[in-house]
Formats: C-alpha cells, structure tokens, sequence
C-alpha cells in the first residue's frame, strides 16, 4: 500500500524541481537555496526531454554564485544533457567566464565532447570567439614561466625551459579534432575571431592541421582544408593575416584541389584576395595576445588548494587587500612583492591585458601589478596562508523520497547536507515570493482493504476524522452485514452508500 505515498512524493519531488530549475535559470538565489536545504537531492534534477539540469540552466544564464551554491550541494559536475552537452560547455558557448572560471576551479573536465559533432568546450569557446573562456580551459596546460611565449613561437625543443610542463599535453588539448578533423582554430578563422586566433595560435594551435572526411559532417570547403582555407572561407583579413605570419601555407591544397586563394573567390571574399596572393616580403611581427595571461596557472593552483572566496575579516593588525581592501592578503606577486587577495589575483589575470603597453618592467604575456605597473608572471602564497581542507562532496541521486505515508524515521532520511524536519506545518502564502518554504511532506492516502473485502478494521478509512463515532460504527456494521447477503436479495440489499444517505437525512442506523 506505499505506492500512492511513493508516488505522491515523487511529485513533490518534480514539482520542487522545476522550481529549483526556474530559480537557477532566473537567478534566484534565495530561492534555490533554500529549496536545496529542505532536500539536496534536487542537484540531480533534469526537465524532461532535453535533460537540462538547474546546473546547465544557471551555467547557461551566467549566474556563478548559484553555479558555486549547487557544486557545493553536491552536483555532478560533468552532467550531460541531451546533447551530450556539460555545463562547461553551455557557460563556454555564451560566453560567462566567471561560470567558466568556478567549474575549472571544481575541476570540471574539460574533454568532454558533445554527442552531435563531437565538439568539446574549447570548439564551443572558439566558435563564439569567447578568449577568456579559451584561456581559463588551457589554465593547466600553460606553465606561468616569463619565457612560453618566445619559446612556443621558437618551437625548440631542445631548450630545458620549454621541458618544465607537458608540451605533448597543451598540443593534444589544443588541436584536437571534432567531427571531420575540425579544430578550434578551424572555428575561430571561419567566424573571423582575430583575437581568440591569435590566443591559439600563442599557445601552440597547429596551423597545418587539415579536416578529413569522414562521412557525417557537411563540409562545403571541402576535407584536407586548413585553417587558412577556413580564414578564407570566413573573408576576415586579420585572421589570414595571423595565421599566414605564423607559417601557414598559402599553397595547400584540399581534396577539392582548392587553395586558399580559390576558396576566397568561390566565396567572392574579394577583399583578401591581395593578402593571399603572394607571401609577404618581410615576415610580420605579431605581439602575443592580451588574453595570454601567464601567472594564471600559478594562481589557480593557490585558489584551488587555499580557497578563494573566503572572507575572513581583517585585524587592525593586518593590511588589507590593496583592490578590494576587504579581504586579508593571501598571496604575493612574484618580482614586486606586492600583496592581494586570492579573488582579486584571479580577477587580475582575468582582466587585465597582457599587451606590452600596459606593463612598465617585465616578459610578454605578464600582466601589469595595478600598483607599480612591474609584470607579474607567477604568484606565490604568504608563510601564513594555510591551505583549507577539503569538505567532501557527496553526489546525491534523485529518486523517490524516502519519505512516505508511515511516518518514517527522520534519522534514516539525514544526509551530510540536510536533515529534514517533518514537524514543520508552515505554508508561504500564494502571494509570497515561495522563499519560505514547507518541510510537510506530499499529502498521501492509503487504501484500507476492509473497505471493499469486508477485512477487520486494522488501519485507518478514508472517512476523515472528524465525522461522528455513531455514523462511521453504523457504517462498518451495515457493510459487512450487506456484504454477506446472496444474490438473491438483490434487491432489498442497501450498499454503504445507501445506510449514509439514510443516516445523514433520518439519523437512523442500519
């Protein structure tokens, strides 16, 4: 007899998390938390058909603080939609950073690729020329060492330098394909993104790299194209312009036999037909881009192992952070010793440009300290910073509630996030913003078998409590008398119905 009560709350559960869902696709953060702390297992929620979680909802809206609240809940990280699309993915396509930089900080996994075309979030970043994102993605894959950029762009792999990170590693993140060959940098030249072109191409994208066909994409440049043929194919004259100065060939051919010069014109691109025409006679000198940002690695390896939004209240004693001048100082730049705060150092590398001309003193792509200007390559914790333990994330399945009609142990419902508390009868009113939230549990019935097989009483009807002891005697009473009648006295048999109309309108008993 639990299935209506599993059911019912089943429901509740549905219910809850289309709220959850509305709350994190319209930023409402009162809202989902606490519809997360009456039950936590709402972080696995998904709408049905497209599979959505309240994660990719708040990922896709660019709502980071609900991001942080759910992955704090206990949500899968790398939940896929439909699609086979993760939350990195979404805040990746439409651009939010912030999103971007607090699943990278959980460390989201960023190789995971789409079920439609095999696209991961780095294509998605390209495609939509969002750099930042591209930069935070390959945040663990460029060393914060003040010679990368010269030496990326040397290609010598005899220097030792070059030896201190996983080279073979940054180039299989950076150039791997999608569905028919097709890179990031094949995205980013097609939909003339100058500045996301010239991040990957500083951080080692390959411009020999060539699609394939493989029988599922639609390519109508044609398989073997590089991603000058792309450039050409978009008519943006600065990205043919980077790759042809990084080394690309204006002499490639695809399968189609096109060059790139052949792909401008069956696509009237007249504009670059000049540029591709002939290599130029002196090699141009391109400056690494803005969004390089090399102490980046550095300060996320601090963020990740001392926390980062802590807000620790400074003493008298201590100075505070010379941006914020709110939280007490964690790390210092490495060659000015100057200190900030974990949050305000990744803002820093986030927003601040790497070009030459914001920094006084220092390596190309450092970025400027906002107080002496100095370039900053790498930070380095204070003595006194301690590194935060860790709090375990458990990841809650959502199925029925266990909680049902039977008044179950509230012990046995305790998680290490929430335990309920079913004596809570307080209902919002409807006019409410819903933020006062009810711990009651879904209404429930039970059947009582001695309504319809004549068993004893053992559990209680569907007769409410408050009707008359007398009626619901003489009710039991003229049922099991009527139930025990042949067929024969069809005709004077009274059904119970019958004996509570008869009581209701006379008074009398059966």
């Amino acid at each position: 007899m639990k299935f209506l009560s599993l059911v019912g709350n089943s429901f509740g559960c549905s219910a809850s998390g289309e709220r959850l869902v509305s709350a994190a696709r319209d930023g409402d953060f009162q809202e989902a938390k606490a519809l997360l702390h009456c039950n936590p297992r709402l972080v696995r929620y998904s709408t049905f058909g497209v599979r959505n979680s309240p994660l990719h909802y708040s990922a896709a809206q660019g709502h980071h603080e609900i991001v942080s609240l759910l992955i704090e809940s206990g949500v899968d990280l790398n939940l896929r939609n439909y699609r086979g699309q993760t939350a990195l993915m979404q805040a990746c396509q439409y651009g939010h950073w912030e999103v971007v930089l607090t699943l990278i900080l959980y460390k989201a996994n960023i190789h995971r690729a789409d079920y439609l075309n095999g696209g991961t979030a780095l294509h998605l970043a390209a495609l939509n020329g969002h750099s930042r994102c591209i930069r935070l993605l390959l945040a663990d894959y460029v060393p914060s060492t003040p010679n990368f950029w010269s030496k990326t762009r040397k290609r010598s792999n005899r220097d030792e330098s070059i030896l201190q990170f996983d080279e073979s590693a940054l180039y299989e993140v950076i150039n791997k394909p999608a569905d028919g060959g097709i890179t990031a940098l094949h995205m980013a030249a097609l939909n003339g993104h100058a500045e996301s072109v010239q991040l990957l191409l500083d951080m080692g994208a390959s411009v020999s790299e060539v699609t394939v066909e493989d029988g599922t994409t639609i390519d109508l440049i044609g398989a073997g194209s590089t991603a000058l043929h792309y450039a050409a194919c978009g008519g943006n004259a600065h990205c043919c312009q980077l790759l042809i100065a990084k080394g690309a060939s204006l002499t490639a051919e695809n399968a189609n036999g096109w060059t790139p010069l052949m792909v401008a014109r069956s696509w009237h691109r007249n504009s670059i037909e000049e540029i591709l025409t002939s290599q130029p006679e002196c090699r141009l000198e391109v400056l690494p881009s803005p969004y390089l940002s090399l102490p980046l690695m550095s300060i996320v390896k601090i963020a990740r192992e001392c926390g980062w939004r802590n807000s620790d209240c400074v003493s008298p004693s201590q100075d505070p952070c010379v941006v914020c001048l709110e939280r007490k100082c964690t790390i210092a730049a490495e060659g000015c010793e100057h200190e900030f705060c974990t949050h305000c150092a990744l803002y820093l590398c986030l927003c601040s440009s790497s070009s030459p001309s914001a920094v006084t003193k220092g390596p190309l792509g450092s970025i400027p300290c906002p107080l002496c200007r100095h370039g900053i390559v790498s930070f380095e914790m204070l003595p006194e910073t301690r590194p935060i333990k860790e709090v375990a994330r458990t990841s809650l399945s959502l199925s029925f509630c266990s909680c049902s009609g039977e008044g179950a142990d509230p012990t046995q419902l305790t998680t290490a996030l929430c335990k309920p508390d079913f004596h809570c009868t307080r209902i919002s009113p409807l006019g409410s913003s819903f933020r006062s939230l009810s711990c009651q549990k879904f209404p429930s019935i039970k059947l009582n078998s001695s309504l319809c097989m004549g068993a004893p009483d053992t559990s209680p009807c569907l007769i409410p409590c408050t009707v008359d002891q007398n009626l619901r005697n003489n009710l039991v009473r003229c049922s099991r008398s009527k139930l025990r009648r042949t067929v024969s006295n069809t005709e004077s048999r009274r059904s119970w119905f019958s004996a509570l109309n008869q009581y209701v309108t006379t008074g009398s008993g059966c």
